[in-house]
């Protein structure tokens, strides 16, 4: 089992920047992937950028050169910086955890932190 809390979400200007974490608890060593999910009013929920245990990392294409997607192990704790926000990335961010054991792979979401982007 893994506990994802999220936090860090807010209301900032078009333009401006915040930066999401995700800490993780649990059982840390299985985790394989980690990664940022979100979801807008009316919307599905769309993959913004993954994290591998590796360092290996992956962004849509909408936010390619504005966010950045970082892990600290030592904290267990992953991030998202998020600059030069528009008000289309308005939504609902998830942290996202998948692990691999014995009795295959699972997924673990967070709860969710608001960001909000003024025009």
């Amino acid at each position: 089992q893994v506990q994802l809390v999220e936090s860090g979400g807010g209301l900032v200007q078009a333009g401006g920047s915040l930066r999401l974490s995700c800490a993780a608890s649990g059982s840390i060593s299985s985790i394989k992937t980690m990664g940022w999910y979100r979801q807008a009013p009316g919307k599905q929920r769309e993959l913004v950028a993954t994290i591998t245990n590796l360092g290996s990392t992956n962004y849509v294409d909408s936010v390619k050169g504005r966010f950045t997607i970082s892990r600290d192990n030592a904290k267990n704790t992953m991030y998202l910086q998020m600059n030069s926000l528009k008000p289309e990335d308005t939504a609902v961010y998830y942290c996202n955890a998948v692990t691999s054991s014995w009795s295959g792979y699972h997924d673990y979401w967070g709860q969710g932190t608001q960001v909000t982007v003024s025009s």
